[in-house]
């Protein structure tokens, strides 16, 4: 076989593949990718859970999905977005103890930071959504976030000329279908990549990016004392687990009401540390402001109960993980290291009429 009828045929195998997602959906040709923020993989992450296969980068997808992501209008009120709970200087995450959402309602939780969501098996505290694509799903219909239906969504966006042509020209078809809207957001929320930290950079060994003396104890310290949770370099094992925050949990059980197994009751999602100085406030509903109050709670503030994971109980029936003074103070330099600053300033994933600024990001760092 020659080369030339060799390259015919990949070149034709290539073709159908792209239009093989086409034909099942029905939504016209799939355009090749182009370059966009988050379509680079980090090895060091693993395999990604939604893989870019699921849903090809491409750009103009993604500028349609970043709108959205940030488009009030989607909400029941007209005041809330996605955008509003999920703060890029915060490393999208609040600084609101806990969500506050259409009319001013409070929410039962505080807004989790978002990054690296291709790698995430689950989603919340609880672990209830299990698709990024369908993870939308419950702020936007959740009374107390954006409050409104997905009937009502489409309609807001099908009656808007100018969301109408950009939908046409990503998917080549209208009405805007849901499944139009859910993948469109998966393209930005996908994108949302942080492996860019000052850890990240020395690990890599590059010039000026060598930890000082108390981060090094404090990574050493972190390995020893943190890590069988905030695992990998993505800092989680992706489990559910008693933390010791309370003894009967009477404001939110936590995983129990997915799975209803008394065992999950109390057990929550162990977060991502990564750009945790950004994160504030701490834990499901951020009843601590600093990561100081974090380390003392770890310290000496664990709460028995039938759930507590066994981690926290020492051989001597002490509760809890013993730090020293000194050593809290290693380990909140160590965590500063994982703020990944071009992350939470990259103009791609901003608010396209409000882009974020360095002052507003250096603002947001509270770590003591």
């Amino acid at each position: 076989m020659s080369w030339l009828r060799v390259g015919l045929l990949a070149t034709l195998g290539a073709l159908v593949l792209n239009l093989l997602p086409a034909w099942r959906t029905g939504l016209g040709p799939v355009r090749q990718p182009v370059a966009v923020p988050g379509a680079q993989l980090p090895r060091q992450f693993g395999a990604p859970v939604y893989a870019p296969a699921q849903n090809p980068p491409n750009r103009p997808a993604f500028e349609l999905g970043r709108r959205l992501f940030y488009d009030a209008r989607l909400s029941a009120d007209g005041r809330v977005s996605c955008g509003s709970c999920h703060r890029q200087a915060l490393a999208f995450a609040s600084p609101e103890h806990l969500s506050r959402g259409v009319g001013g309602l409070l929410g039962l939780r505080n807004a989790p930071a978002l990054q690296n969501l291709r790698w995430r098996r689950t989603f919340f505290a609880d672990g209830g959504p299990k698709h990024l694509e369908t993870l939308p799903l419950a702020p936007l219909t959740n009374p107390r976030e954006m409050g409104t239906t997905l009937a009502d969504a489409l309609a807001k966006l099908n009656a808007d000329s100018t969301y109408a042509r950009q939908f046409a020209a990503v998917y080549g078809q209208r009405p805007i279908s849901s499944y139009q809207l859910l993948r469109a957001l998966a393209q930005f929320t996908a994108a949302l990549t942080s492996a860019n930290s000052r850890y990240d950079r020395a690990v890599r060994h590059e010039a000026a990016a060598q930890l000082t003396a108390p981060e090094q104890r404090g990574q050493a310290l972190f390995r020893a004392k943190c890590g069988s949770c905030h695992a990998t370099e993505l800092f989680t094992d992706g489990s559910f687990r008693n933390n010791g925050l309370n003894r009967r949990f009477p404001q939110d059980s936590g995983r129990v009401v997915v799975t209803f197994l008394l065992t999950d009751r109390g057990r929550f999602a162990v977060p991502s540390l990564r750009n945790v100085a950004r994160t504030a406030p701490y834990m499901h509903d951020g009843r601590f402001s600093t990561l100081a109050q974090v380390l003392a709670h770890y310290d000496h503030g664990i709460v028995d109960s039938p759930t507590l994971d066994p981690i926290f109980r020492g051989p001597n029936g002490r509760l809890g993980i013993p730090l020293t003074a000194a050593g809290q103070r290693d380990l909140l330099a160590f965590l500063g290291t994982l703020t990944d600053e071009a992350f939470c300033q990259n103009q791609d994933f901003a608010d396209p009429n409000r882009p974020v600024t360095s002052r507003s990001a250096n603002l947001a760092v509270r770590v003591r």
